[in-house]
Order: C-alpha cells, then sequence, then structure tokens
C-alpha cells in the first residue's frame, strides 16, 4: 500500500502544528521540567529580553490561541492585525493582558484570561518577538476580510 507524500507546505504546517501543541502540553503538565525558572534562567544567560527568547516562551504561552504564525487561531486573534498596533495596543497593553487578562473588546473569542507564571522579564522578551514579527510580516487590516 503506498502512501502519498503530502505537499510541503502542508508537511511544515502539520510540524509547526505539533510543535505549538507539544509545546502547550509542557506548559500544562505538573513535572517541574519545563518551569519557569528553567526558563527564565536561560533568559538571564544571555541578558534577557531578547527576541529568540520571546519566541519560545511565545510558543509556550501564547501560540495555542493566538497562532504558532501570530496569525490567530479558532481561540484568538492574529497579533499581526492593524489592533495590535504600538500606537493603538502598547507594550504596557500587553503586560495588562498577560498579568489580569483582558475582556473581549474587537473580537469575538471571548475574554483573555491572564497567563500565569511569566516574569516581567520573560513577558518583556515575548513582546519583543511578537513586535520584531510584526515589522518582519506587517499588519493585516482589520476587520480580517
Amino acid at each position: 500500500m503506498h502512501r502519498r507524500a503530502l505537499p510541503r507546505s502542508r508537511r511544515v504546517a502539520l510540524g509547526i502544528a505539533g510543535l505549538a501543541a507539544a509545546a502547550v502540553l509542557a506548559g500544562c503538565s505538573d513535572s517541574d521540567a519545563a518551569s519557569p525558572t528553567t526558563t527564565a534562567s536561560s533568559a538571564e544567560s544571555d541578558g534577557g529580553g531578547s527576541a529568540g527568547d520571546g519566541a519560545a516562551l511565545y510558543a509556550e504561552s501564547c501560540a495555542l490561541c493566538h497562532g504558532a504564525d501570530l496569525r490567530g487561531s479558532a481561540m484568538g486573534p492574529s497579533h499581526l492585525s492593524q489592533v495590535y498596533e504600538p500606537g493603538h495596543h502598547s507594550d504596557d497593553s500587553f503586560r495588562n493582558a498577560v498579568a489580569n487578562g483582558s475582556p473581549a473588546h474587537h473580537w469575538d473569542f471571548g475574554d483573555m484570561p491572564p497567563v500565569p507564571g511569566l516574569s516581567d522579564d520573560e513577558v518583556d522578551a515575548i513582546i519583543a518577538f511578537v513586535r520584531q514579527q510584526q515589522e518582519t510580516h506587517g499588519f493585516e487590516p482589520y476587520p480580517p476580510n
């Protein structure tokens, strides 16, 4: 029996989805192997707050809802939307949403719950990563087409 090979774009998408799912499951486990202390110490080793650290932290803490590619999912909006331009949602808006959650106000995904277990430096690293991705990819129109 021959199995048809998936197109490369489909294999890449499945690989990214698998990595995001693994990161989320690791973050949900009761083990200490993926504790915030481990992540924080790696961030401190290179000065902390870098967009590189932010990519891994984003994958662990944000990608399930906001998409591994930052383009959203069925559970949360795209961070590449015009809504998240720095002039509309400042870095402090992101910090507040992570710490306290955010009521639904632009989207119909429901309220965002707080994201526990992240240090201030880790949140700053995530924001740096998101801002770098926004510069690289640009912004999508709001409302989405």
